[in-house]
């Protein structure tokens, strides 16, 4: 039996297509990924502490002093804030793939793939996808706590896994972002901050927290084609969350979905090829 085995390996690979070889060697590298986190509780638990605080922290300390504009009570901030907490945890995805990838070029595994006869993109969309499915339990805990604190979705079930949908397209797109900084860096500690630092003035610069009627008249233009902003607009549309636009008539106020659609494909389009070619040239392949 062994020596049929033996004897149809090799075959099994050489038929193989390109794109199928891809496909199966990022599915068994994305089980890699999950197989990690029940042996590595700690971070689990800090991936979801985090969005759990902000909720907490902006509903019950800010949620009164931030006006929404033409939706008055503090439950409406909390409606309007939850598709921007959605928005920021997914975009701080970016540092599960920055850091995981970066130890793995630190502790030598990145060299171990490349002796065997895998496809470059397959290394990396294995990475991509285990921690998308990662996120999406991330986004359930999530989800839970806002119901918690008050939030609802109010335009059907079906709507709503449209918003669940592009906001892990969303992480989709920006784990790849994560991929190139964390092949780009010397370590996980370099990686750690470079995947987070420039993050934090694009979510703020948006209309995650509050409403860009409320920013200063020169930072509404930026704040609503942020990329960010689109994502939360297309998320409180579908969910039928208040979402109040200092240019309603702009084109982010009138096809928020379509936007963050283009937002994700224009991300993936770009940080996608690079992560691959920064991948090819960093392990000689």
């Amino acid at each position: 039996m062994s020596a049929d085995v033996t004897q149809s390996g090799p075959t099994e690979v050489r038929q193989q297509s390109p794109v199928g070889r891809a496909v199966s060697d990022a599915g068994i590298l994305a089980w890699r990924t999950l197989k990690r986190i029940p042996r590595t509780p700690d971070m689990l638990i800090y991936a979801t502490i985090q969005p759990i605080m902000f909720v907490l922290l902006f509903a019950y300390v800010f949620g009164n002093a931030i006006p929404i504009p033409g939706f008055p009570g503090a439950r409406a901030y909390r409606e309007f804030l939850m598709s921007g907490i959605f928005a920021q945890t997914m975009a701080f995805a970016v540092a599960s793939a920055s850091v995981g990838l970066a130890d793995d070029m630190s502790k030598g595994l990145i060299d171990r793939f490349r002796s065997l006869p895998m496809a470059r993109s397959g290394v990396i969309a294995g990475r991509v996808i285990g921690d998308v499915v990662f996120n999406a339990f991330v986004m359930l805990v999530m989800v839970i706590c806002g119901f918690i604190v008050g939030w609802r979705w109010h335009n059907g079930f079906g709507q709503a896994l449209g918003a669940f949908a592009i906001l892990l397209l969303f992480a989709f797109a920006m784990l790849w972002v994560g991929a190139l900084i964390g092949l780009s860096v010397g370590s996980p500690e370099v990686a750690a901050s470079a995947g987070l630092i420039w993050l934090f003035p694009l979510t703020f610069l948006s209309n995650a927290f509050v409403p860009t009627p409320n920013l200063p008249s020169a930072l509404q233009p930026v704040a609503e084609w942020n990329p960010i902003s689109s994502i939360v607009a297309a998320c409180r549309h579908l969910f039928g969350n208040p979402s109040p636009f200092a240019s309603p008539d702009g084109f982010p106020a009138q096809h928020p979905v379509w936007l963050s659609l283009i937002w994700c494909a224009v991300i993936i389009g770009i940080f996608a090829p690079l992560a691959v070619r920064k991948y090819r040239r960093t392990t000689g392949h």
